[in-house]
């Protein structure tokens, strides 16, 4: 039998064996029966599965989707013309860090401009789940891999906020769906304020291009600027330009500032995409705000 390469989403309906996703059905509408775009699930990482179901007694997490999902409005004609090696990859499986320092801030990482997949993006760091990681292993490997904070399992307290399911390009109007994933948001608690932490930074060059630790101001502002909708953006008294760490060819960290409108950009319908954060995150990040307000007793 051939080695497990890679993690995929299955579904499990009405107590019936787990069956694996396939890539043109919208996971969210497996278990949405009016159409909506966010439901209540359950998921465990069992054999190399990542199974989502419906717990008759378990607490779930929110699982959502973007109104304008390709795979939510993909037409049989559009799904027939995704070529057969993409529409055979199913569903993969990432996990992303929101990380919280002891001063309530949170650590996003600007996507390198050379990726393939959400370029120049503003995401918290993650990745995919490899053969026989825990979900929390997956995280914190990435953590190190993209940024060079090594944090301890037993030092971050780990909850899972909520799964984002993931498509690119995210609109049908910029291209057929090449990449479906479901995002697990994982909180991690770090004892260490975004001081601490940014003297053990070290990103990697190849895939994050700049470093922010956002605090709830921010964030505030980050989420209110819903992707897809033509709302007011909530400034809240926010200076015209923020700090970042820019991250060199070489690995060097400086300073830079960046104009606030990046962080409250939405993703344009049409065209090139814009540096932004991702529509995932702000999903994430509106999570992490709630949490603050109701902590776990």
């Amino acid at each position: 039998m051939d080695k497990v390469r890679r993690i995929l989403v299955s579904v499990c309906r009405e107590r019936a064996a787990p069956q694996r996703a396939l890539f043109v059905q919208s996971v969210t509408g497996q278990f949405s029966d009016g159409g909506a775009d966010e439901v209540e699930v359950n998921c465990s990482l069992e054999k190399n599965q990542f199974i989502l179901y419906r717990g008759d007694k378990e607490r779930g997490v929110p699982l959502k989707r973007p109104a304008f999902c390709p795979i939510k409005h993909l037409s049989v004609t559009e799904a027939a013309a995704i070529p057969l090696d993409v529409q055979q990859r199913g569903i993969d499986v990432g996990v992303a860090i929101i990380l919280q320092t002891a001063n309530q801030r949170v650590l996003l990482t600007r996507r390198a401009k050379e990726l393939r997949i959400f370029p120049n993006v503003w995401v918290p760091p993650g990745g995919h789940v490899e053969p026989d990681e825990t979900l929390l292993g997956a995280g914190l490997r990435e953590l190190m891999e993209e940024t060079g904070l090594k944090l301890e399992p037993e030092e971050v307290s780990p909850k899972i906020l909520g799964l984002w399911e993931s498509v690119y390009p995210p609109m049908l109007s910029r291209g057929l769906p090449q990449r479906h994933h479901i995002v697990v948001y994982m909180l991690l608690h770090s004892s260490r304020s975004h001081l601490q932490l940014q003297s053990s930074l070290s990103p990697s060059p190849a895939e994050v291009s700049a470093c922010l630790w956002a605090d709830r101001r921010l964030v505030g502002a980050i989420v209110s600027a819903v992707d897809g909708e033509d709302t007011a953006v909530g400034l809240d008294d926010l200076p015209s330009s923020i700090s970042v760490s820019q991250v060199s060819t070489g690995g060097a960290l400086s300073d830079r500032t960046l104009p606030l409108t990046v962080f409250v950009s939405r993703a344009p319908p049409t065209g090139p995409d814009v540096e932004r954060v991702s529509t995932g995150t702000k999903f994430a990040l509106e999570l992490w705000l709630k949490s603050l307000e109701t902590p776990d007793p």
